[in-house]
């Protein structure tokens, strides 16, 4: 069978049984191992693996979101099963504990592999930048992957993991994602939390999330996103408005983009544009160049200090055992005072002015991710200026603090790239997060690009990443409507989002109705001889909400039901008639299970 590389597929196939976590997990860590391209710093022992594996006894896809998917995390960022090497053997230590947000997505089911390459204490967008050899990229070996979160990329567009964890200071999130036809998630700043992570420049700094689906960005972001109280740069989610469905989307004027000669990725970015005009999308022209000067300041600026700050007592004890071109970007810090610091600060408040005013006149703007991409072979020769032509759309994100996602645009059709994948960047102001989301996954159902470089179809049967301004009601399910079983479709070609698995307050029975097929459970609410019920709790839109409950029949209603968290929410009830000729199956504790006894 083709390996399923998204979550859905791969939920499908343990549900299915046609894959076990042990299998596609083993199998999982067998291409990791084999990896050509200088993908991976480390990957855990079989036992290791396994021992994470067994965590997973008596879960399901059904009470953890990520159960038994694959990962993997850049190598900046703790696992406590490995070294952190920040791509500098002299500089590896080995963590007490996990990142708290690798911490999260193991406690929802998701299963690491090990530890990616990336340009060293992630100073690059290149990829080339490691003693661990230059990550390649995943459609040609002789080009580059990008950086710095290259293996991280590179893993998940050859179908090795699910998704992946990269960090961004400068666009290492999203430079990667365009160069290997993937997608690339940096959120707001201080969203997903950066405790145990190697900083770059600690006040910038985001930890990124790529996978080959918006969709599965999105489950992950749900996951990742957890407000950490140990982290001092953590924000709260505050809430925001929705790109609506006619939208306004800036363009840099013409003089102000930037190409570097590849008339290939030109092309495809004005497609882009015409493919935003079809999604209900008004071009309006915007001026860049405050974003660009803001750019500037990062590297040229004394924001280069910071990277000095993180790593100084290793680095002025000996700079030799940093590769040469990351001592002449870091060592450059020494130089800096205090005074450019706070020169440098005013000068950013003002070109943030600037900048905000531009992006008020749209819902966001649309620039290529990266202007054009090299081979191994030419950032080898030229690493500082190829390295700063990459960054020309990406070094002013989060200085302006800005929220991103890097999607794919398509494949070079001529010239000596031909072949190689372009994306575009999205981006709006802090905390518009979901609704890039939202709007990312119209872009990609509408291009349906393969996915990565496995060749593998879009599927487009994935449930839709909802707009977060959509007015949604919760529904409980716990029979037929549960996800993969018959009735699922009615929820999802409403367009309803999966919120959560869980389970009921202990005071509910279940029955199986008589008659069917489909076969139906009823719940009945008992306070003295109840139990807790598997259950699923889907986000439907208030315009879809009347269909689905007149598509209803007796004795099944839409009543309130108490979940384990003492919260209510309207789902599925039964009427006490109903249970005539129906088997009690409280003691199953779950639909999927009574048929599983069947």
């Amino acid at each position: 069978m083709t390996q399923p590389i998204t979550i859905s597929a791969i939920h499908d196939a343990y549900r299915s049984g046609v894959l076990t976590p042990q299998k596609f997990l083993h199998r999982c860590l067998q291409h990791a191992q084999a990896d050509s391209r200088h993908a991976w710093i480390s990957v855990l022992s079989l036992k290791q693996l396994d021992d994470y594996l067994q965590k997973l006894a008596g879960h399901s896809p059904d009470d953890l979101p990520l159960f038994g998917i694959p990962f993997a995390i850049k190598d900046n960022i703790d696992l406590a099963d490995l070294p952190t090497t920040a791509a500098c053997p002299d500089y590896a230590y080995q963590p007490l504990e996990s990142a708290f947000v690798v911490q999260q997505l193991i406690a929802a089911g998701a299963i690491p592999l090990g530890k990616t390459n990336l340009d060293q204490f992630a100073t690059g967008l290149v990829g080339t930048r490691s003693p661990y050899g230059a990550c390649q990229n995943s459609f040609d070996s002789a080009y580059i992957s990008g950086g710095s979160s290259a293996g991280s990329a590179v893993s998940v567009a050859t179908g090795q993991v699910c998704f992946s964890l990269g960090t961004d200071t400068a666009g290492s999130g999203r430079v990667p994602a365009s160069f290997n036809n993937i997608i690339g998630l940096k959120g707001t700043k201080g969203h997903i939390s950066c405790s145990g992570v190697v900083p770059a420049c600690k006040s910038l700094d985001c930890v990124t999330i790529f996978a080959s689906t918006v969709a599965d960005v999105a489950a992950v972001w749900q996951v990742a996103a957890k407000f950490d109280a140990t982290d001092p740069f953590a924000r709260d989610v505050v809430a925001a408005k929705a790109i609506p469905t006619a939208f306004k989307f800036g363009i840099p004027d013409k003089s102000q983009l930037q190409f570097f000669w590849d008339e290939a990725a030109e092309t495809l970015f004005w497609q882009s544009v015409e493919t935003l005009k079809t999604l209900g999308g008004e071009a309006v022209s915007i001026n860049l160049e405050p974003f660009i000067q803001a750019a500037k300041l990062l590297y040229g600026g004394p924001w280069v200090a910071e990277r000095l700050a993180a790593i100084k007592d290793f680095y002025r004890a000996d700079p030799g055992r940093c590769l040469p071109v990351i001592q002449t970007i870091i060592g450059g810090a020494e130089q800096r005072t205090a005074v450019d610091a706070y020169e440098a600060l005013y000068e950013l408040q003002r070109l943030k002015r600037i900048a905000d005013a531009e992006l008020s006149k749209v819902d966001l703007i649309v620039t290529p991710t990266a202007g054009t991409m090299y081979s191994i072979a030419a950032v080898q020769a030229d690493p500082i200026q190829l390295n700063s032509n990459l960054g020309y759309y990406t070094n002013f994100m989060n200085l302006l603090d800005y929220s991103a996602i890097s999607l794919p645009s398509g494949f070079r059709v001529s010239g000596e790239k031909q072949g190689l994948p372009f994306g575009i960047t999205l981006f709006a102001p802090a905390f518009q997060d979901a609704a890039l989301l939202a709007l990312g996954d119209r872009w990609q159902r509408q291009l349906a690009l393969p996915l990565g470089a496995t060749g593998q179809p879009f599927p487009l049967e994935q449930m839709a990443v909802m707009s977060p301004e959509v007015s949604t009601i919760d529904v409980l399910v716990c029979g037929a409507h549960l996800s993969g079983l018959p009735l699922n479709w009615q929820l999802t070609d409403r367009h309803a989002r999966l919120k959560q698995t869980t389970t009921t307050a202990k005071a509910y029975r279940m029955y199986a109705l008589a008659g069917g097929p489909p076969y139906r459970p009823g719940l009945i609410r008992d306070d003295k001889q109840g139990a807790a019920i598997a259950v699923e709790v889907w986000s439907v839109s208030s315009e879809h909400f009347g269909s689905f409950v007149a598509g209803i029949p007796a004795p099944l209603g839409i009543g309130k039901v108490e979940l384990a968290d003492g919260s209510w929410v309207s789902g599925f009830i039964c009427e006490p008639y109903g249970l005539d000729g129906a088997t009690e199956i409280t003691q199953l504790g779950s639909w999927r299970a009574y048929l599983a006894s069947k």
